[in-house]
């Protein structure tokens, strides 16, 4: 591993849901630059949620640009371009003009529910489940890509011919990147599109046809430590790099927490969020209140995991800065919510777009419960940082059950766990310790570990595994009993506010 201050560094483009970021590191894991862009957030309808994909990647531009500029001299030990993405959000474009036909479906979008619906009514949940390790949920890309399928004049026969093709976001800033040479993906973002087979590493004919989509749409499936092809960036870039180190963001904040062991895990703390645990090198069968992907596929190995996924964590926080107008912004949120001892049973359930895992209720909308006359705004604030708690506790049950671990600390990344309120929380209501790593930007660092691995900058797992990391433990102080009277309210609170209730 080079350790030098005049060694290689490795670029990193972080496509999230609500940025696109571009952040360099050096061997050591340490940020030499970076940059950030916001790109709007569509709602043509409630419910519904789409990124304009043009602007996602003149975004990725941008910030290659920024971060170039921001090296100056230094660019030129750029020696690789790594990318993590936001997960399950779709896109599909032409292969004639490199042009999406449509918006991209956000992950975080309800449009398919209907369809996954029938299909379950159908009896093909079981089987789904079987092959591709996830559920029948709109959350995931397949319904998004039949959706549009279905709805833009025209894209079912160009797809049939196959001048279509389908990709997540990684797949589309690849394609883009490369100048259309290559369209592929890794094994973590096939993993959450409903038409990967966990078991054969590869896309499913069954899959596909179950949601009526050509088989020539699909990308390569690469390792993550592969090479998906060369770019200069539309000349942002000072050279040619190649690219690699591609992974799904949670997967690569997983990699970057060093999460390399069966029954390690981590939380990352974003727009949702996403608890992870290593189950190891084979997959195992999750129950129905998670589900089982790919974590991290290398070309040595590949590592399955269990995970559940939050739909609104940071932005039920957001909602409260921008919906309500409550508090100013999100770093008020810590301050107004030490301001009184507790939530005096006021309970947030923020299913915003539905409930993600444990509950998967895409039906259940928001709601506030347990207010009385002597509720304050605070009250309402320290609830939303609750909520936060309260769900990664329901997926950590699910996950020890499920996989017969008892999870003995969580590490947590994401710009939420400077909340130190929200961090003692958790810990609190999860009765273990959570320990909060120096890096804030876990999924960025993931992918440039990746692709240090691809370029040589490191000899092995171990070697990554070794590279200094601060960290902050957040130590349980809460008592059993408290802890389980507000799982118990929490639990009262959730059921009041599912759909499908009673």
């Amino acid at each position: 591993m080079a350790s030098s201050s005049d060694g290689p560094l490795v670029l990193a483009v972080d496509q999230s849901t609500s940025a696109t970021k571009a952040i360099a590191f050096d061997a050591g894991a340490r940020i030499a630059a970076q940059a950030s862009f916001e790109h709007r957030q569509i709602y043509p309808r409630p419910g519904w949620v789409e990124h304009d994909p043009e602007e996602l990647y003149a975004n990725t531009l941008q910030a290659i640009r920024a971060v170039v500029a921001e090296l100056g001299e230094r660019s030129s030990r750029l020696a690789a371009l790594a990318i993590t993405n936001q997960r399950e959000t779709a896109i599909v474009w032409s292969r004639t003009s490199g042009r999406a036909i449509s918006n991209a479906v956000v992950w975080q979008c309800g449009r398919g529910a209907e369809h996954c619906r029938r299909l379950v009514e159908s009896g093909y949940e079981e089987m789904v489940r079987g092959k591709s390790g996830l559920r029948l949920d709109p959350y995931f890309s397949a319904s998004k890509i039949a959706w549009i399928l279905a709805n833009v004049p025209g894209a079912s026969e160009e797809a049939e011919s196959g001048r279509l093709a389908f990709g997540t976001i990684d797949s589309w800033l690849i394609y883009r990147l490369t100048g259309g040479r290559v369209h592929a993906t890794d094994l973590s973002n096939a993993s959450r599109t409903l038409l990967f087979n966990l078991s054969s590493l590869d896309w499913d004919d069954e899959l596909l046809e179950l949601f009526q989509i050509p088989r020539s749409m699909a990308p390569a499936l690469l390792r993550a430590d592969e090479r998906f092809g060369t770019t200069r960036a539309e000349g942002a870039l000072p050279s040619e790099l190649p690219i690699c180190g591609v992974l799904g963001d949670s997967h690569a904040a997983l990699f970057a927490q060093r999460c390399f062991g069966r029954g390690e895990a981590k939380a990352t703390y974003g727009t949702g969020s996403s608890i992870m645990m290593n189950v190891g090198r084979a997959p195992l069968p999750a129950g129905r209140s998670v589900v089982a992907s790919v974590g991290f596929g290398l070309r040595e190995h590949v590592d399955y995991v269990f995970e559940g996924n939050i739909h609104s964590t940071g932005d039920t926080i957001r909602w409260l800065v921008d919906g309500l107008g409550l508090i100013p912004d999100s770093a008020s949120s810590e301050e107004i919510a030490r301001s009184v001892a507790g939530s005096a049973g006021v309970y947030l359930v923020p299913a915003f777009s539905g409930l993600g895992a444990p509950y998967w209720d895409s039906g259940a909308r928001a709601s506030i419960l347990g207010l009385s006359r002597g509720s304050t705004k605070a009250h309402v604030v320290r609830a939303a940082l609750e909520s936060i708690a309260l769900q990664v506790c329901d997926l950590v049950a699910a996950m020890e059950a499920d996989s017969g671990i008892r999870l003995a600390t969580l590490r947590v990344d994401g710009g939420a766990t400077r909340n130190d309120l929200l961090m003692q929380m958790q810990a609190d209501l999860l009765g273990v310790p959570v320990v909060r790593t120096g890096v804030v930007e876990a999924s960025a660092l993931g992918a440039a570990l990746a692709a240090g691995l691809s370029i040589g900058l490191y000899r092995d797992l171990d070697a990554i595994r070794s590279l200094p990391s601060a960290s902050t433990a957040f130590e349980p102080r809460m008592t059993a009993e408290r802890r389980s009277e507000m799982l118990a309210g929490w639990h009262e609170a959730v059921g009041r506010t599912l759909s499908h209730r009673g």
